[in-house]
């Protein structure tokens, strides 16, 4: 563990920042929120994540159920450094962790929940390892993935003409899966894939040579595998650059706090997939608002943010029907209990937990407002259409546990 941030280790060790479950009460479970909170994916997870999490802890409390005290971490987006955390959190009493952005980060974390027989439920990483054929027992996977995403947002830009493209995508699992994915739905559709290029994750924050790559490959549509602070440094350096006045750019992880960052004279037209919107109906409203009011400063959450909400919530209606004994001492029967349970909540609605862990729930595909239609603060999103869940992820594979 050479390589371990010391304020890492000190804030796994001492569980802070924590949230008890009631005045001056003993809470029944612990959750640690493993989270990037100064890297590049700090503003779709993050802070977010965790005031999320703590939003769910409030509203089971009210609803009579078990109490959680929530705790956190950065993980630095080093798959070592978040096993490490994770492995330490688990031996010293926590029962789950969640969100986990970054897919080899959350595949170290999967493997450390199953080797302790503890409970995992990933928000923020998009890789499709964590189910399919190969799925852990102990793991369930919330909000999206690479399948998801490609067959959302890649999809559609080539039923609309985008027949001809070419990639920049960091060079490790989440990049090269969405890349993948994405240009199988491309040469599916008989598009053509021009070219790629990879780069070095995390670290970069220069992408011009990269754009300028793209540009000259001539392709009809430039696809930005990657999320967080890249897919908007990506988007507002082809807009200086006017690569989006030949190409179209494709952004295929793109959420609520990146539009915010770029704002909408740079994002207007972009279309991008989320399974959450703040603004989508009713439901969507109020929880926002119910957040909003508790957390200081306010915040508009994304997919990522609201799985963390959504996932926290499930689990501890799961904990009061197995009961707190056996969940605490059992994550993969806890987990089973979470995927016989059908899923609700004012995030997502009613949703159902696939076998392997896979979260079923719809993917939507939005545009970004101009700032002409905007009219509200938020007020980002268009919906265009909704990929209906069985349709949006990978078919159930092999029925293997890892």
């Amino acid at each position: 563990m050479g390589g371990l941030h010391r304020r890492t280790l000190m804030a796994a060790t001492l569980c802070l920042p924590a949230l008890r479950a009631a005045r001056g009460a003993t809470p029944s479970v612990r959750i640690g929120v493993l989270t990037d909170l100064s890297g590049p994916y700090s503003g779709i997870a993050g802070k977010g994540s965790i005031a999320c999490t703590r939003q769910a802890v409030r509203e089971a409390l009210q609803a009579g159920l078990p109490g959680a005290e929530v705790v956190s971490a950065d993980h630095h987006n080093d798959p070592k450094e978040g096993a490490a955390i994770a492995r330490g959190w688990y031996a010293n009493g926590v029962d789950l962790i969640v969100d986990v952005p970054n897919s080899d980060v959350a595949l170290a974390v999967a493997e450390v929940a199953r080797a302790a027989n503890k409970t995992y439920i990933n928000c923020g990483a998009g890789t499709t390892k964590l189910t399919g054929g190969s799925f852990s027992a102990n793991t369930i996977h919330w909000s999206y993935d690479t399948h998801m995403l490609a067959r959302s947002t890649g999809g559609a830009l080539v039923r609309d003409g985008g027949s001809t493209w070419f990639f920049l995508a960091p060079d490790y699992a989440f990049g090269s899966e969405l890349q993948a994915e994405t240009s199988a739905e491309v040469v599916a559709a008989g598009g053509r894939i021009l070219g790629g290029a990879a780069y070095p994750f995390p670290g970069t924050t220069d992408f011009k040579a990269l754009l300028r790559q793209a540009a000259q490959s001539n392709a009809q549509v430039v696809g930005l595998a990657n999320a967080g602070a890249d897919v908007s440094a990506c988007v507002a350096q082809a807009h200086a650059l006017g690569i989006g006045d030949e190409a179209r750019v494709a952004c295929l992880l793109m959420q609520l706090p990146d539009v915010h960052s770029l704002g909408l004279e740079v994002a207007q037209g972009l279309v991008l997939t989320e399974s959450f919107y703040w603004d989508l109906n009713d439901r969507t409203r109020a929880f926002t608002q119910r957040l909003m009011a508790a957390e200081s400063p306010p915040t508009y959450p994304d997919m990522i943010q609201a799985g963390c909400y959504a996932g926290t919530l499930h689990f501890l209606k799961a904990v009061a029907a197995l009961g707190v004994a056996r969940a605490r001492a059992d994550g993969a029967a806890l987990v089973a209990k979470m995927k016989a349970m059908p899923t609700d909540d004012d995030a997502f609605g009613p949703a159902a937990i696939r076998r392997d862990g896979r979260v079923m729930v719809p993917a939507i595909l939005f545009r970004v407002k101009s700032p002409d239609e905007s009219t509200a603060p938020w007020d980002y999103y268009t919906e265009i259409s909704a990929t209906p869940a069985d349709e949006a992820f990978a078919p159930l594979g092999d029925f293997k546990k890892s």
